[in-house]
């Protein structure tokens, strides 16, 4: 019940839903990317981003310095599903 909690609390915040959503294009992206995307500031972004990768939405991978963020596609199936319901599925 505690891990559905924090995830639905996580999910609650519209900027981490348009993050979900625009990392669902499948492209690993920067954090100056996603901010520029979102259109808040780079601590919110970080802030963000951490509290999605803790709860195993988004993994991510260091290149040159950067960081670039990406979904999880090895996320727990219920999980998935869950984040599934809030992209454009067009």
């Amino acid at each position: 019940m505690k891990r559905w909690t924090q995830i639905f609390k996580a999910l609650a915040n519209i900027n981490r839903l348009k993050i979900i959503r625009f990392l669902s294009s499948g492209e690993k992206l920067h954090v100056t990317d996603i901010k520029d995307e979102i259109g808040i500031s780079l601590g919110a972004v970080s802030k963000h981003l951490i509290i999605l990768h803790n709860l195993d939405i988004l993994e991510n991978c260091g290149k040159d310095g950067h960081v670039f963020y990406f979904l999880n596609r090895g996320m727990p199936k219920d999980l998935r599903r869950t984040v599934s319901l809030f992209l454009n599925k067009k």
